[in-house]
This record gives structure tokens, sequence and C-alpha cells, in this order.
């Protein structure tokens, strides 16, 4: 490693040091989660490594073990991770223009990831590729790593795991609720949970969550210029 590398890598560690802390813990939680589905550290390590995208990965065990229907996981996947459209629009300055570090950036830019890269000052005297590109694979591996450990501590664990899933639904309420108290209109939470439980009544439990990200998409893009304004 070279000394601009080295550097680079110091200046970015401490940055990414409440991810590490944040992504073990939950990384762990769902490698547990792949090991009550029994699933084995193989697929945790893919999944964490190829897909890294925290609730994209919890859906993926449920489109594991369901009947192939590649469409819909598709167009689930495309919706959920929307939101790094818009990041990669944001970064469009930012990331190098050439290069194989760009196409990393691009592949491993979570949400944690580009808030630290997006509005970190880099030190005058650090790399600004080499500073992004640390960033990202430190996250990176703190995820995979805390992931990879709760798989292969499922077995060992001295409790059952039996239910554990609910955890991960309890996770994305608890998400759901810290973001509704933050915002200061409530028009999208409301519009989300009325379009999924619309949903839920009319396509049935299996069936129901890409009728309501549509609906959800589609409404939230015809009144956005309205919610722009307020």
């Amino acid at each position: 490693m070279s000394e601009k590398q080295k550097k680079a890598l110091k200046a970015a560690f401490p940055h990414t040091v409440p991810i590490l802390t944040g992504f073990l813990f939950l990384g762990f939680a769902y490698g547990v989660y792949m090991h009550s589905a029994g699933l084995s550290v193989l697929y945790t390590f893919f999944m964490a490594s190829l897909i890294f995208g925290g609730s994209l990965e919890i859906l993926a065990v449920s489109f594991l073990l369901s009947p192939f229907a590649p469409l819909e996981t598709f167009f689930l996947a495309v919706m959920i991770q929307l939101r790094h459209l818009f990041y990669g629009i944001a970064m469009l300055d930012k990331f190098p223009k050439t290069g194989w570090k760009r196409f990393y950036l691009i592949f491993g830019m979570c949400d944690e990831t580009f808030s630290i890269n997006y509005s970190t000052e880099i030190p005058e005297d650090t790399d600004p590729e080499w500073f992004m590109f640390f960033v990202t694979l430190l996250n990176q591996s703190y995820w995979v790593i805390g992931s990879c450990i709760g798989t292969l501590l499922g077995n060992v664990l001295p409790f059952s795991t039996e239910g554990i899933d609910f955890v991960m639904t309890a996770l994305f309420a608890v998400i759901f609720m810290d973001q509704f108290l933050k915002e200061k209109n409530h028009f999208s939470s409301f519009l989300g949970l009325s379009v999924s439980i619309l949903s839920l009544l009319i396509f049935k439990e299996k069936n129901f969550i890409l009728p309501a990200m549509l609906g959800i998409t589609a409404i939230l893009l015809l009144v956005r210029p309205k919610l722009e304004k307020q």
C-alpha cells in the first residue's frame, strides 16, 4: 500500500466508526436470521457482498424461499433501492470520471457511505478518490463480517432463534416511527400506510407488495410539485 493510500485510509477510518458499531450489530442480526431460514454462511457472504442493501437483503430471504418470481423480484428490488438514483445524481461531480474505483464507488454506495462521502470535508493532503474508496470498502466490510459472524454463531447461540424474522419486521416498524416523528409533513407516511392496506385487501398477503410500491410511487410522482412547494 502506497503512502497516499495509507493516508487516505487513516483519514477515512474515524468517519466510519459509528457505522462499524451499527453494521456489526445489524449485520449479526441479519446473519442469525439467515441461519434461522436454513441458509448457509456462503449465502450470507454472497448476498451481503453482492446485494449490499439492508432492507433488500432481508426481503431477498423470502424471495429465495418463495416460488420463483423473477419479474416481481426485479421490480421490488428497483423500487426499494430507487433512492440510490438520487444519490448517484448528487455524486456526479464527486466521483472520478474514469478508472476502476468509479465502478466500485457506484456499486458500494449505501445510505451511510453516501452520507459520509457527500458531506465530509476531505483534508487537502488526502486523495479524495482513495478516501471515498476506503469509506466504501470499510462500511461494506463491516456489514459482511457482521452478517457472516451471525450466521456462523447461529448454531451455538444459547437461545432459540425461532421467530427472529419478526425482529426484522419490528426493525422496519421502528424505522418508520423514527421517520414519522422527524417529518413535518406526514403525507408520505399516511400514503404508504393507506395504499399498502388497500393493496393487501385487494391482492392478498402474497401479492400485495408490488402493487403497493407501484401505487405509492405513482401517487408521489403526481403530487411531487405540490409537495415541493410545501
